[in-house]
């Protein structure tokens, strides 16, 4: 299978506030928007996501508005430290602060809008040894 593009939708009656949110901290381009869905997509095309309302007739089956749980949203950059300084210049509150992990992530967290967990992460070096334990057969 091919694919032209991809991309979550997340079902929110906070559509405005969502496409607001994701526009202001993240430079996100609206690539379609209307009363009840919304598509963004990063300038250079490395990110899209779209989010819908659940009471429009033309939804398809099945995806009730989203709990807010069950999901995190990674978002991988070359620097988490300067992300999460312009993260919170705009005025971003964040949930999890920026922390070193010993699995080798730099990162820090929060809800948007329809309560859908972002994590803005930054690979580094993990601690020594610290995979050993987790690998198998060796």
């Amino acid at each position: 299978m091919r694919f032209s593009d991809r991309y979550p939708i997340i079902v929110t009656p906070h559509k405005n506030a969502c496409r607001d949110f994701w526009v202001h901290h993240f430079d996100l381009q609206v690539g379609f928007d209307s009363d009840w869905f919304v598509w963004l997509t990063a300038a250079d095309g490395s990110l899209s996501m779209a989010f819908m309302t659940p009471d429009h007739p033309s939804a398809p089956p099945g995806p009730e508005a989203f709990s807010g749980t069950g999901m995190c949203f990674e978002l991988q950059v070359e620097d988490a430290e300067a992300e999460h300084a312009a993260f919170l210049a705009a005025g971003g509150h964040v949930a999890y602060p920026l922390t070193d992990e010993a699995f080798g992530q730099r990162r820090f967290g929060f809800a948007d809008p329809s309560g859908l967990w972002v994590d803005v992460v930054q690979q580094i070096d993990p601690a020594a040894g610290y995979w050993d334990r987790y690998m198998q057969g060796q």
